[in-house]
């Protein structure tokens, strides 16, 4: 059920990390300033594409990638770091800030190029600080930097990830906080993040090869909460990796008569999953960076990339203990252990003994969000009725001209290539690619909207993200959509959304940001196998952006290292 008292230290656990602890840091309503940063601006009454505001105020933070051994649920096994913490630190800043990150890449046994995604936000003015290497920038070569700088130009719960191959898969992931207006609902403590993983005792780059070599999808080892679970060391085979079992769970305060935002995100690799609380109604106020109408719930569905932000209030007495949930759903994901826990103390409850709550009840067979009936944004920004130009997009599973079962799109199966990303070679006014159709751009022009029929022709489900915008969600289900509009005109808006097995999924979305923008799944062995698009908007504009000399500097980087070293591209590079 989950060890109370862990006897591995929290270092050997989580690294350097003070998530999931008692003494975890609480989050403010806004960083330091006079007033609200972002002025008069209201979740209900402002427009967030069009009138996010601009503090002036710079974000800085100092990241080193490396490697280093821990045990997030008693498993020794090496795990990339970001400052020696897994998960990696929480970056925060307040709406219309601007974060720089200095991201400096020491991946070494064996060397990696690496970049980081930050996931969600727009980057209007900074499409190439992205984050996708072969898309927006070349990779970061082993022993090289890039600062990141752009602007926190929506607001609410995220997180970043490594987009080089499956590493964030390895640990290389953490939370995004980007603190905004909420005056659609009161609370009185903000407990952060609640990071929700699967997680693998085998290497990434070890699943990445049993992916791409024909073998069935890799099932995940365990389950984490804020990096931690424990683990049945009697599951460890003879020779395997050391485990130690009571390695310990996340735990969470509350307050009686209070009320709580949790953060919920699912950083996973491969499973949606179900998260609950024990005894507790759960109240969504967000879902990804879209503020919504709120409403209660006993269970929140998320896809990997998902995220939802929920309040609680502590109706229990000041004495009592629970547990808050993650189950992975086994029907629509490949997983051996499915079951996390993390216990919610109350103020006066005795926080050495295990909770003895009972789990809430719930339907885990069903492959799909939440439905799209319950969710209603608290801007009423309204879709077009009709796109000016529509897309269908076949998901399909098959062989390559190796033998190799692949993702394909449309009949192409994505493939990077890290030396040419496709919107620097926009912006120096390359727009067609003939000799390249493995990169699989789109360009819609000057097109003002464009709607994307996605037919999922496969029995599994796949959670579909879209880079450098929040689609209109206008319609998803099983079998052939029908033309019908969900919830029209003030249809769901969100970054993430899974399309059902041999289903259908209907997005829109403004074009009003040019620049090269993937859609692709997010499950990591999916996007590996090439289940990804690059869609291009407006190219005339791209050429008239001045691109920072140092995306060019860290292409010349990566060349100098890739020309003497061989770059082990064993999957499509994402």
């Amino acid at each position: 059920m989950g060890s109370i008292i862990n006897t591995i230290v929290q270092s050997a656990v989580v690294g350097l990390s003070v998530l999931g602890t008692l003494g975890a840091p609480t989050l403010p309503q806004f960083l330091s300033g006079n007033g609200f940063p972002w002025g008069s601006r209201q979740a209900a009454r402002t427009n967030p594409y069009e009138n996010s505001p601009t503090t002036g105020v710079i974000r800085s933070y100092d990241f080193t990638i490396a490697r280093g051994y821990i045990a997030p649920d008693g498993v020794n096994k090496s795990v990339m770091l970001i400052n020696g913490q897994f998960p990696g630190p929480t970056i925060e800043a307040n709406w219309g800030d601007t974060f720089s990150i200095n991201v400096h890449n020491q991946i070494t046994g064996p060397e990696e190029g690496t970049a980081l995604h930050w996931h969600g936000l727009l980057q209007r003015a900074t499409p190439w600080f992205d984050g996708v290497p072969a898309v927006q920038q070349c990779p970061i070569a082993p022993g090289k930097s890039l600062t990141y700088t752009f602007k926190a130009d929506l607001f609410g719960t995220s997180w970043y990830h490594s987009h080089y191959s499956a590493q964030y898969a390895g640990g290389l992931f953490g939370a995004m906080i980007v603190h905004g207006p909420h005056e659609n609902i009161f609370y009185d403590t903000d407990l952060g993040p609640v990071l929700l993983t699967d997680w693998y005792h085998k290497e990434y780059f070890d699943l990445v090869e049993e992916v791409m070599t024909n073998k069935p999808p890799p099932k995940s080892d365990n389950n984490l909460i804020n990096g931690k679970m424990d683990f049945d060391c009697s599951k460890i085979p003879a020779g395997g990796p050391a485990c130690t079992p009571n390695a310990g769970i996340s735990k969470f305060n509350f307050q009686s008569g209070k009320t709580h935002r949790l953060r919920l995100i699912n950083a996973g690799a491969d499973a949606t999953l179900r998260f609950t609380i024990d005894n507790h109604t759960m109240t969504v106020i967000a879902q990804d960076f879209v503020p919504v109408v709120p409403f209660n719930t006993n269970v929140v569905t998320l896809g990997i990339g998902q995220r939802t932000d929920v309040i609680v209030k502590a109706t229990m007495s000041p004495t009592s203990a629970v547990f808050m949930r993650s189950n992975l759903t086994e029907k629509c994901s490949s997983v051996n252990q499915p079951y996390a826990v993390a216990a919610i103390y109350y103020e006066e409850a005795d926080k050495n003994k295990t909770p003895k709550s009972t789990a809430t009840v719930f339907d885990n067979s069903f492959c799909g969000n939440d439905p799209l009936t319950q969710t209603k944004p608290l801007f009423p920004f309204s879709a077009l009725q009709n796109a000016a130009t529509t897309q269908d997009i076949a998901i399909t599973f098959g062989p390559n001209s190796t033998g190799t079962n692949v993702w394909y799109m449309n009949k192409v199966s994505f493939r990077a290539n890290y030396d040419h990303p496709v919107l620097l070679l926009a912006a120096a006014g390359n727009t067609s690619y003939p000799y390249d159709p493995q990169w699989n751009v789109y360009n819609f022009g000057g097109n003002a909207s464009v709607r994307v029929i996605v037919h999922n022709n496969f029995f599994v489900a796949h959670p579909m993200h879209l880079h450098g915008h929040n689609f209109f969600v206008l319609a998803e289900g099983v079998g052939t959509w029908d033309g019908k509009i969900t919830n029209y005109p003030y249809t769901q808006r969100r970054d993430v959304q899974i399309v059902q097995a041999q289903g259908y999924l209907v997005i829109q979305y403004d074009t009003d940001n040019p620049g090269v923008w993937p859609f692709h799944c997010h499950i990591a062995w999916h996007v590996s196998g090439g289940l990804y698009v690059n869609l291009m908007e407006h190219p005339d504009q791209i050429r008239q952006k001045v691109v920072p000399q140092t995306l060019a500097q860290t292409c010349r980087d990566w060349s100098e290292y890739s020309g003497h070293n061989v770059v082990e591209q064993i999957d499509s590079g994402l």
